[in-house]
């Protein structure tokens, strides 16, 4: 058995459809910045190599050295800048170890022709590791720097893509 039918109600607004899309779209956006993060965590969780002060990480997606460098700070990273002999070793034998021939390294010479600098716009000072009669910039055109598998340096064009690697300060507590 039914009840009384109640009073008729208020009439109801038109849908403003147009800022839940948005927000609809914005959560789009947000779900694959969040695929794309899990994604690094698990390739970082996979092969991880480290200093006392840094973590290194080869990533494993082909890009030019402006992509590379992009990379790295959204992860709150930067290119690798290998700034003595040990730092040098430990990413030299990570790419020997993961079956690589060469990587953009965080060095370059794009601001001064001849005046390389680390990705954190510091000089390079006491320490390189040049691949003999290297830099040599035939072209005119080589203002990044790869370092080889055996940890030698070599100034390579920057539109280039190739694997890399970042650099990532271990938190002190």
């Amino acid at each position: 058995m039914m009840g009384k039918i109640g009073p008729i109600g208020r009439k109801g607004a038109v849908c403003d459809c147009g800022k839940y899309r948005k927000v609809v779209g914005q959560l789009d956006i947000n779900v694959a910045r969040l695929k794309s993060s899990i994604s690094f965590v698990k390739n970082v969780l996979a092969g991880i190599r480290e200093t006392e002060e840094k973590y290194y990480y080869i990533v494993q997606e082909e890009k030019s050295y402006k992509e590379a460098l992009t990379h790295c700070r959204i992860r709150d990273g930067i290119l690798a800048m290998p700034k003595d002999e040990a730092a040098n070793t430990v990413i030299s034998d990570y790419i020997s170890q993961s079956g690589l021939f060469r990587v953009f390294i965080g060095v370059n010479d794009m601001e001064k022709e001849g005046q390389f600098m680390y990705a954190d716009r510091t000089p390079l000072q006491s320490y390189s590791n040049w691949k003999e009669g290297e830099p040599q910039d035939l072209s005119g055109q080589e203002d990044c720097v790869e370092m080889l598998s055996t940890g030698k340096w070599n100034d390579t064009e920057c539109h280039l893509t190739m694997y890399f690697v970042c650099e990532f300060p271990k938190r002190r507590e």
